[in-house]
């Protein structure tokens, strides 16, 4: 059996990232995430990336470029409304247990047309127009529901940045607890899942609720 690929440790991955945004923020690209014919060709035959982001499918939030990295160096699992469903949960098992990835990231966004659909959806007590947007619409609902009745529904922009947020923490949850691959690797090999939101306005990365670092 062929040996696992050494990866960066989480807060390593981590502090990549929030470097890599910081660039992207100061308009400045790393040289690095310019991809050669010889990187290509070396790609070929395997990758190791050092991250694994799950983000929402919004054209305005491609997670290479708001890292700025380049080929091969993070494993992105792009969905609308960055939900949590099987399929996403393999995904994120296939990598960290194949690629030795020690760091998920679960990436939203400020104005998230899926919550705000969600939210539309929720005020007016109807059902999405097809199945898919249900599917969807209903594993964002929960972690919104109760927002609803608090004075929050009478309060939009708070609503929907409280909403986005609140989803974020839900898709961490489900996977931290939804997969007993991932819950054995969190436990005893350092795999580290967390929550961030990219701001559509000013383009940084804010990576919420995170442990003490041991």
């Amino acid at each position: 059996m062929a040996e696992k690929p050494k990866n960066l440790n989480a807060w390593d991955a981590l502090q990549q990232l929030s470097d890599g945004n910081q660039r992207f923020v100061n308009n400045v690209r790393s040289l690095d995430t310019l991809l050669t014919s010889a990187q290509r060709e070396v790609l070929t035959t395997g990758q190791n990336p050092f991250a694994i982001i799950l983000g929402c499918s919004d054209s305005r939030v491609p997670a290479e470029l708001v890292f700025d990295q380049g080929f091969g160096s993070l494993f992105v699992i792009r969905v609308a409304g960055n939900v949590v469903s099987p399929s996403q949960i393999g995904s994120v098992e296939f990598a960290a247990t194949q690629y030795n990835t020690r760091l998920v990231v679960v990436m939203g966004h400020t104005h998230c047309g899926a919550v705000y659909a969600t939210l539309d959806v929720l005020r007016s007590k109807s059902q999405a127009p097809s199945r898919g947007l249900s599917s969807i619409v209903e594993r964002i609902s929960p972690a919104i529901a109760e927002l609803m009745e608090t004075p929050l529904r009478d309060k939009p922009d708070e609503l929907i940045r409280h909403a986005v947020r609140s989803n974020i923490r839900a898709s961490v949850s489900h996977l931290k607890h939804g997969s007993r691959i991932l819950e054995q690797l969190v436990d005893d090999d350092n795999l580290l899942i967390v929550g961030a939101e990219y701001s559509l306005e000013t383009g940084l990365v804010d990576f919420f609720d995170l442990p003490v670092q041991s």
